[in-house]
């Protein structure tokens, strides 16, 4: 597997760059209901929803790896101005965005 520089900078230090293009990896995640009575108890005493962090600490690897896959196929070297987004889609379900800018070194 080959490793690319992914950061969240608009340079690399010491590096010139080439633009190829933008790169995204996506996941939608959904709840289930396991995580949510846990959760539901959670709210009763406060305090952070482990399960859900979990969850979505998960999604945004995941995200990470697509992008990745994107930006390889492309040649790059590197992912620059790299940026998490997210939304619901419906009741219980997000998705989480990891996009960005492959570039090749010059």
């Amino acid at each position: 597997m080959i490793k690319l520089i992914i950061t969240t900078t608009a340079q690399i230090s010491g590096r010139n760059l080439e633009t190829l293009s933008l790169v995204r990896g996506s996941i939608v995640q959904s709840k289930n209901i396991g995580r949510d009575f846990m959760a539901g108890m959670k709210t009763i005493v406060g305090g952070e929803i482990k399960s859900y962090t979990d969850m979505l600490n998960e999604a945004r690897e995941i995200a990470i790896g697509r992008m990745v896959a994107e930006a390889q196929s492309l040649g790059a070297d590197a992912i620059v101005e790299m940026r998490f987004a997210s939304s619901s889609v419906m009741q219980g379900a997000a998705e989480i965005i990891a996009y960005g800018t492959a570039v090749k070194f010059k």
